[in-house]
């Protein structure tokens, strides 16, 4: 690889810790010692190989982590990475969440939720100077947005050639750099074994985040392509995907103190954000979104509470909401009472006081430090501001607001459309339109609205969008009855909640929207040309905040590359490392308490009530007191064990994330962190991070035992 930014930033790697650092593949070598030091045995270069051992058998289902066990496209991730899954293909007579799902044969699974993918990386490349060529970085605001989006289209048009793969580039420190990923997008997923929600889901949101921990968070696709080994729709004719590599099972379990590392696509973290952007996000930000959860989750529960076919349609919904409901609750908690502004407003000012310590440095990095705060403030107050508005469009005006521009954008040349609409994105996009009554219920969609709508009609007149107001009828001095009474009439109008009827549309010529009398249409159309205007007015402000924002992180980089200090990106969605060791912790504000490092299925009967979110299955809870274990036993613990803790920096969309030994063989599966550690997200904590695995020997345990999948375990190589 040149060496780029990306590589001296982290050319100096003696102040990180080893525990610390979502890792590019690229970046290892740069840090093999640490490897090395914290136990590993494969050589640290065959990391940055990513169609090698054990690279090439990561995957990403675009949201989740996974990985390939099996050379027959057999794919392991987390319950809750396949929950959709499973409750799509759910009904009250047939309940595969609450019974569990297993194909005893190819033909027996299931096509899993619409729009899932399996994407299998096979090239990152650094691609910044063809990003950001001297052309673009003269401009500025939205020019320069539309610049880079017309370079990173081309880019990957280029990358595209290529049949059956989907190329994305992604954005590094903050806009600083750019590298492209190529990856093979499986679009046959289907499901093929998930535990009962007493094991994948045992505890519920009681559990989350928190720690002792007994959840069986574990599922498994597989991935279909067509007979000549390419991507395909989904088709009976399609054949198991033969991976180049998968991961063998260990045969050994692990102990505390043992080497342990993470492969996987982490979301988004936040270490290198603005004081003003944490003040921002803890002071407004994360309050607001708790309260909108809570009434999220208690209007669900009251639309759904008689209704079995809404609530299974929701559920997924629920699981997603509850996990960041108590997630942001346990961030405001690590915050309140926290140093955490007051230091990183030091680091800033001391930032700043370097850059102005040198006339160079200041003429290269001082107006823009300056400028990007004043910008970031900028886009608060519009998120501030817009925020009731985001949640108050029902589902079907937003699929049509959706259709309307793809109908539009379709009448230009493929490379001059818009990001989202090109003939790249049409497969997604239909999935997508054409599964949405699945997850859908009207008479939930429109409890949802209603809440989001009286605030957001309850504002000023100047703080409202009078784009959306006229759109959908929306006058000063509504009553909640009066809103009420607007969106039945819309409801009651539509077609679009048939999916022939919907589907229809996706083919339609503006025209046709613009002569339709359905009021969802009707609303997308006379809102298009505001909806333009407003996105030309973001994209300006992004603009700016991209060139300036990008110089930034430049400075803080040179800042404490100058100190010595490692500067590894933030998560944003690409395969990263993680690596550390399984260990427990003390706990207790005063050093007092411990956590064991491992917990074990005596904790399952321990804490089985047999209903809502302790119903472990009987089936279960039998070969439990029966101690019928197997070879799965733990010589030290004397039974089974089910979670376990690691030293690992993980963050959502790690959930599926394959846990390695030493040898790079699968002992796991990270699925959740400690409610006191998820604010590393933004400030890394050492002493107090770990983060959860569910241990291969209970997955392997419960599929012998207890469900009796010999089926997979043959396939996985386990006897």
């Amino acid at each position: 690889m040149k060496k780029t930014l990306l590589t001296l930033a982290i050319l100096s790697t003696s102040a990180a810790y080893a525990d610390e650092g979502m890792w590019m593949p690229q970046q290892l070598p740069q840090v093999a010692k640490q490897l090395k030091a914290a136990g590993l045995k494969l050589d640290p270069a065959t990391l940055t190989k990513l169609t090698e051992f054990p690279m090439g058998a990561i995957v990403s289902l675009g949201g989740c982590s996974a990985s390939f066990v099996s050379p027959q496209g057999l794919i392991a991730t987390n319950h809750h990475c396949v929950y959709n899954s499973v409750a799509v293909n759910s009904t009250p007579q047939r309940d595969l969440l609450a019974n569990g799902f297993l194909a005893k044969s190819f033909a027996e699974e299931l096509p899993a939720a619409p729009g899932s993918r399996v994407f299998v990386t096979e090239g990152v490349t650094n691609v910044s100077s063809q990003v950001i060529t001297p052309e673009v970085a003269k401009l500025s605001g939205k020019a320069r947005i539309d610049g880079i989006e017309k370079n990173e289209k081309n880019i990957v048009a280029e990358c595209e050639k290529d049949p059956g793969h989907r190329c994305t580039v992604a954005s590094y420190y903050g806009g600083l750099e750019f590298y492209l990923l190529k990856q093979l997008e499986i679009r046959d997923v289907r499901l093929v074994h998930a535990p009962p929600a007493g094991v994948g889901k045992f505890g519920g949101d009681t559990d989350n985040w928190m720690w002792p921990r007994h959840t069986g968070d574990y599922g498994f696709y597989r991935a279909y392509v067509s007979k000549d080994g390419k991507a395909a729709d989904y088709s009976k004719d399609n054949v198991p995907y033969v991976p180049k590599h998968f991961l063998k099972i260990a045969k050994e379990g692990v102990k505390e103190g043992d080497f342990i590392m993470a492969l996987g696509y982490p979301g988004r973290t936040n270490r290198h954000r603005l004081p003003s952007e944490v003040a921002s996000t803890f002071g407004w930000s994360y309050p607001a979104f708790i309260k909108t959860s809570a009434e999220t989750l208690a209007i669900i529960e009251r639309e759904t509470k008689n209704d079995p076919a809404a609530k299974l349609k929701y559920a997924g919904q629920v699981a997603n909401v509850n996990n960041y409901y108590k997630n942001r609750k346990g961030m405001l908690t690590s915050y309140e009472g926290s140093d955490f502004l007051a230091r990183k407003t030091k680091e800033h000012a001391d930032l700043k006081a370097w850059v102005n310590a040198n006339p160079a440095r200041q003429k290269e990095y001082g107006a823009d430090i300056e400028k990007v705060e004043q910008l970031i403030a900028e886009r608060d107050a519009q998120m501030k501001r817009d925020y009731y508005l985001m949640s108050s469009s029902p589902r079907l005006l937003s699929a049509a607001r959706s259709m309307y521009r793809l109908a539009n954008e379709s009448a230009k040349p493929d490379t001059e459309r818009k990001s989202g609409y090109q003939e790249r994105d049409l497969k997604r996009f239909q999935s997508s339109i054409g599964g949405l009554d699945r997850t859908y219920d009207a008479k939930v969609d429109k409890a949802l609205v209603m809440n989001s709508l009286t605030k957001y009609v309850a504002q000023p007149a100047a703080s409202r969008d009078a784009n959306f107001d006229a759109a959908m009828g929306i006058k000063d001095g509504m009553s909640a009855s009066d809103l009420s009474a607007l969106l039945d009439r819309m409801y009651a109008g539509t077609t679009l909640g048939d999916t022939a009827q919907r589907t229809a549309w996706l083919k339609k010529s503006p025209a046709e929207f613009k002569a339709s009398n359905d009021p969802f249409i009707k609303a997308a159309v006379a809102m298009y040309e505001g909806g333009l205007k407003r996105e030309a007015e973001d994209e300006e402000l992004g603009g700016k905040i991209q060139e300036a924002y990008a110089n930034y992180m430049k400075a803080k980089i040179a800042y404490m590359n100058s100190k010595g200090q490692a500067v590894y990106p933030d998560a944003n969605g690409t395969l990263r490392v993680t690596f550390g060791k399984i260990a427990g912790r003390d706990h207790g504000a005063d050093g007092t308490g411990s956590w064991t490092a491992f917990t074990t299925v005596k904790g399952v009967v321990a804490k089985a009530t047999g209903e809502g979110e302790f119903n472990a299955p009987e089936p279960q809870l039998a070969a439990i007191r029966a101690k019928d274990f197997g070879k799965f036993v733990d010589p030290k613990l004397k039974t089974v064990p089910v979670n376990y803790l690691a030293t690992l920096d993980i963050t959502g969309g790690n959930s599926g994330s394959a846990a390695l030994n030493s040898k790079g063989e699968f002992i796991g599966l990270a699925f959740d962190g400690t409610l006191d550690s998820i604010i590393s997200d933004w400030d890394f904590n050492k002493a107090n991070t770990r983060d959860i695995q569910v241990d291969v020997r209970y997955i392997l345990w419960n599929m012998k035992h207890v469900d009796h999948a010999d089926n997979l375990l043959k396939e996985m190589g386990v006897e």
